[in-house]
């Protein structure tokens, strides 16, 4: 399969889609709870689930629908996930405020990076180094020397593909943009709100090619930011409800979200045109994870 393409929801249901046609190819059943985050690791042979309080790998070239590997260690909902990019370990986060890296001696080789980027709800963006587990940055956003200033819990960090921009947002749409090339020692870039006050900020994520940011919120709008001149390029207004998540195709040029109005939506970002629905889900889409990479 060239393109995997995968959403998970309120319903405890994954579903796979065939991307161009809409049509789902299977559906996957999560026993615990709902599904929160999904990655598919960079060989496309497995999709890994985080939920309440699990994390399952499912293996995708396969019908057999149990999991083949369930990690436990976190008590409390998986917020997020992801793969090392040779895919050799996986790291995950929870609402018990753990973090967790673990060894998947099912695919990879060797890891290439050794730091992992956190925020959390006490406002906190921090750097940890790997080999020694511990903390090597940490920065509140907004703070200042006489701390009167409240903190803002953090809802999203991610860092672009070249290493040099670090984006996080805060639940209320707060959006922080830090050059990133020294770990010890980000340099503060900009800072804007996203959405408008009131609304939430759901996810955020930098493009592949590194021009874009995507901010997902409660106002059910997904929007677009160039990360040059930080300003909005673009606003995708037809999801009915809250948008939960989004993810770039591999070139950049398609977005695709996950939304509580039942449904996921395919975007041409040449044109801002939704291409394609993917509806199957009985309740909230709360996740897509994505992969169609020709490596």
């Amino acid at each position: 399969m060239s393109v995997i393409l995968a959403t998970g929801g309120y319903d405890h249901n994954i579903r796979f889609w065939e991307a161009p046609s809409g049509i789902c190819s299977r559906t996957l059943r999560y026993p615990d709870s709902p599904v929160n985050c999904l990655e598919i690791t960079p060989d496309k042979q497995f999709l890994a689930a985080g939920g309440n309080p699990h994390i399952r790998l499912f293996e995708i070239n396969t019908a057999l629908s149990n999991p083949v590997l369930t990690l436990e260690g976190h008590t409390a909902p998986v917020t997020s996930l992801g793969f090392q990019r040779d895919g050799r370990y996986l790291y995950s986060c929870s609402e018990d405020g753990a973090y967790c890296v673990r060894y998947c001696q099912t695919v990879g080789s060797s890891e290439s990076r050794a730091e992992i980027i956190s925020g959390d709800q006490n406002g906190c963006v921090k750097v940890w180094d790997l080999g020694s587990s511990r903390c090597i940055n940490d920065l509140v956003p907004d703070s200042n020397a006489g701390g009167s200033r409240a903190r803002v819990p953090i809802q999203a960090v991610d860092i672009s593909e070249d290493c040099r921009t670090l984006v996080a947002t805060s639940n209320h749409a707060q959006v922080y943009v830090w050059d990133a090339s020294n770990s010890r020692d980000f340099k503060p870039i900009t800072k804007f709100r996203a959405h408008n006050p009131g609304f939430y900020c759901l996810h955020a994520k930098i493009s592949p090619d590194c021009r874009h940011l995507v901010t997902t919120s409660s106002d059910k709008t997904v929007r677009l930011w160039d990360t040059t001149t930080w300003e909005l390029t673009q606003t995708l207004a037809q999801h009915q409800k809250w948008v939960w998540d989004a993810v770039f195709s591999a070139d950049s040029s398609y977005l695709v979200t996950a939304s509580s109005d039942h449904s996921a939506r395919l975007w041409n970002l040449r044109t801002g045109d939704v291409v394609r629905e993917y509806k199957g889900h009985q309740t909230a889409v709360t996740c897509v994870a994505l992969n169609d990479s020709s490596k």
